[in-house]
């Protein structure tokens, strides 16, 4: 799963939504493209990068390309709360342009292909940032793409429009930085003017990092508003009801005539649950991609990947999820024109336990639950093979080499089944007949839901295994469809899945504020909030690092939330292509207009 906006090894400062993803391993029998350590490489590097910017480069037409993944792409519009996901961001990296793009070190790169330039225009009495869109830019229907497009992004994740019940019309995954903003206006089509009521030093993170720019003349014809940009956040309650409806539900999957690209490519054809291909757009101005197309492949069995690359049936492998067999596989096959590489991702496997459940109300049992994980077994048994250099990820907003990380869970989850029985009985629980604690009648026992990912199956075995010692009962709720909605809902005791996480620390403001959009487990940390809205305000990075660490210390000590380790990306391609590299927030996409045969 995906928080739109989050942290790199080369920070900015903050950012928007996370994302969900069925993440998976990492490291180890990199042939030349990746690194085990997750540092910069050559393969990382973007061929149209220059400085800080970044031009589709000239390329040779090398024909259709198939490339495979763990999940499927599942909705055009992957800015709602209940859509947001690493899958549908891998496809969409070549169909929806953007301001800013990163590169495979997540390098911020303004995109001269769109934008002439994005500058604070002003610092007093407010920030104003001004965004100039590039003369001549078409989504793949011939209509212009500009302002509106820019406005509808503002006005659908502003957080602004507030509905008598205090819930919003629309349903963004995240208003981090957008509600920042107090004005947006359209100066001229080639120019939006943003001014914040704060100061938000993350600009760059909106309008496009997390796919957030959609076709407004698409919405305007399907809701009968005539200009977008005369809709605000106070507009009357039917014109905001017809504009969020469409929004929230109708770019859903994808449908051709609601769905045109901006980017490079653009969608011809998908297949649900199973597979999407992109096409060059003709209307794009750039430098048309190498590859004439890009099938994009769903294959949940990672085994399964590599017996398609072994046979020609695709030219690049791509998993979040890999499986250790698989990297095996992968990492004996370079003598047969195999390339493999693996490094650690920003992205962090977690249980996140559901404040909602009256269970977890009690601190005694939040406490005790993390105290009999054994995040060290975890990593050893389901992780060290793919990435041998993996350890236990000890934060919720910064990565290892970041400044401001620290270690925060280290002696929270001290695989202690005694001392987390302990716990339990100073709370007034006992030990049933079974073994298992019980206070007022109700045993300690609750589900640990996920989605059907090999891994995560093993990770809970392993957990209840651990946890049983202590007399807590742990049942295995496997849904393959877990992260599609229930997640969103917060229907679940404790959730196991992954944030995928972009460069911008921000990101875990929408995860962790109280009455955050992706805040589904319902948790409150008021010195968190305290701390996150101090940072926001500040425009220096390594002044906010110190308000970031507070937040991330205070979630901590709420027992909510139990980091486990870095699930590793892994890919690997045939010699028919010059190079591929998977970028940790977009995926094997991310430079794939750029791919072309080996010295051509």
């Amino acid at each position: 799963m995906r928080r739109s906006k989050a942290i790199p090894a080369i920070a900015v400062m903050a950012g928007a939504a996370l994302m969900l993803t069925a993440c998976g391993g990492s490291g180890g029998g990199d042939q030349g493209s990746g690194s085990t350590s997750g540092g910069a490489t050559s393969g990382a590097i973007a061929k149209g990068e220059s400085g800080d910017t970044y031009t589709a480069p000239k390329v040779n037409d090398m024909g259709a390309v198939v490339v495979s993944t763990d999940k499927p792409f599942v909705a055009y519009n992957n800015a709602t709360a209940d859509s947001v996901q690493s899958y549908n961001s891998y496809a969409l990296i070549q169909v929806l342009a953007r301001p800013f793009i990163l590169d495979g070190n997540n390098k911020v790169l303004l995109n001269k292909d769109v934008m002439d330039s994005v500058d604070v225009t002003s610092t007093s009495p407010n920030q104003v940032v001004t965004w100039k869109i590039k003369k001549g830019v078409e989504w793949s229907d011939g209509a212009p793409w500009n302002c509106k497009d820019f406005y509808l992004a503002w006005l659908s994740e502003s957080g602004q429009d507030v509905k008598p019940d205090k819930t919003t019309y629309f349903n963004p995954g995240s208003t981090t930085g957008y509600s920042q903003i107090s004005s947006a206006k359209c100066q001229d089509d080639q120019t939006l003017v943003t001014t914040f009521s704060t100061p938000f030093g993350d600009y760059k993170s909106l309008f496009g990092i997390s796919d957030e720019i959609l076709p407004a003349h698409i919405l305007e014809k399907q809701t009968g508003i005539s200009d977008i940009t005369q809709v605000t956040p106070q507009s009357p309650a039917d014109v905001l009801t017809k504009v969020s409806t469409f929004w929230n539900t109708g770019w859903k999957g994808f449908k051709a005539d609601l769905a045109p690209a901006s980017g490079p490519y653009k969608i011809s054809n998908w297949t649900q649950g199973q597979s999407i291909t992109l096409v060059r757009n003709d209307k794009w101005k750039g430098n048309p991609g190498g590859p004439s197309q890009i099938t994009l492949k769903a294959l949940p069995d990672s085994n399964a990947q590599v017996q398609a690359l072994q046979n020609g049936e695709e030219q690049v492998l791509s998993s979040a999820q890999p499986d250790p067999n698989a990297a095996s596989s992968l990492q004996s096959l370079g003598s047969s024109g195999i390339t493999y590489g693996a490094n650690a991702g920003l992205n962090f496997e977690h249980l996140d336990l559901n404040f909602k459940r009256p269970l977890f109300q009690d601190e005694a049992v939040r406490k005790a639950f993390g105290q009999c994980i054994n995040r060290n077994e975890l990593v050893d048994k389901l992780i060290k093979q793919v990435q041998p250099d993996a350890k236990p990820f000890n934060s919720v907003i910064f990565f290892p080499g970041q400044p401001g990380y620290t270690d925060n869970y280290s002696d929270k989850l001290i695989a202690n089944p005694s001392t987390a029985k302990q716990t339990l009985t100073a709370d007034g629980w006992a030990p049933g007949p079974d073994g298992i604690m019980a206070k007022g009648g109700q045993k300690l026992s609750f589900k640990i839901s996920h989605t059907d990912i090999p891994r995560r199956k093993q990770t809970v075995a392993l957990l209840q295994s651990e946890c049983k010692a202590a007399g807590i009962d742990i049942q295995d709720d496997t849904d393959p469809h877990f992260l599609d909605k229930r997640v969103s809902d917060g229907d679940y005791d404790v959730a196991l899945f992954a944030w995928s996480v972009a460069p911008f620390h921000s990101a875990g403001i929408t995860t962790y504020q109280t009455g955050g959009n992706q805040n589904y487990q319902g948790i409150s940390v008021p010195a968190a909030d305290d701390a996150f809205k101090k940072a926001l305000a500040q425009t220096d990075a390594s002044a906010a690092n110190g308000d970031y660490q507070a937040a991330d210390k205070a979630i901590a000590e709420s027992y909510g939330t139990f980091p486990l380790f870095q699930p590793p990306n892994m890919w690997a391609y045939t010699s028919g292509i010059d190079k591929a590299y998977f970028q940790s927030y977009y995926g094997a996409l991310w430079d794939a207009n750029e791919w072309q045969k080996p010295n051509s």
